[in-house]
């Protein structure tokens, strides 16, 4: 019932705040992976990986769930057009 009201809420959310999650998605899976250069302790890496690439993930579902399924084609759409722009150029 809670999981029901969750995915309400962020559903009746707009399209811009879906892509704004999007992005610290990216941030958070660049972040999970770029710490593994740090000098620091193994151990401490791998928590590291498990608590940022946790957040990404999180972050993913929840933005894909603002999106929904016609904001999703909206964002492939784009890149596809700024592509084909880029190749005839």
């Amino acid at each position: 019932m809670l999981m029901t009201k969750i995915k309400q809420w962020l559903t009746k959310l707009s399209f811009r705040t879906g892509l704004i999650i999007l992005v610290i998605c990216a941030f958070f899976y660049i972040i999970s992976f770029a710490q593994f250069f740090l000098p620091i302790d193994a151990s401490v890496k791998w928590i590291l990986w498990v608590i940022f690439f946790g957040l990404a993930k999180t972050t993913q579902y929840t933005a894909l769930l603002i999106l929904g399924v016609e904001g999703v084609k909206r964002v492939k759409r784009y890149f596809k057009n700024k592509k084909n722009k880029n190749h005839n150029n």
